[in-house]
């Protein structure tokens, strides 16, 4: 009777093809997400240097617009004053 613990031979390679695939898809995924990050991150600054130039925005838009959106979306990094205002002189 064969022994239930006992592996294939080829056993090795497979699971090394695997990991190294999950691998590949997950450095994948991340920079997607920073590609798509990066996107955001510019059209947001785009946004609000458009809105200073076209409205006459000034200073307090971009502080209550960091406050507004962190409120918005609690416990999502990257949208402090300092954060935003890089977004901006992106």
């Amino acid at each position: 009777m064969p022994d239930p613990n006992s592996l294939p031979a080829d056993y090795a390679p497979l699971l090394a093809e695997i990991k190294a695939r999950v691998h590949a898809a997950r450095v994948k995924a991340g920079l997607a997400a920073n590609r798509e990050l990066l996107a955001l991150y510019w059209d947001i600054g785009r946004l609000i240097l458009q809105a200073q130039e076209t409205r006459g925005y000034g200073k307090q838009v971009v502080e209550r617009l960091a406050a507004d959106v962190q409120r918005a979306f609690p416990g999502i990094a990257g949208f402090s004053p300092l954060n935003v205002w890089r977004m901006r002189a992106f």
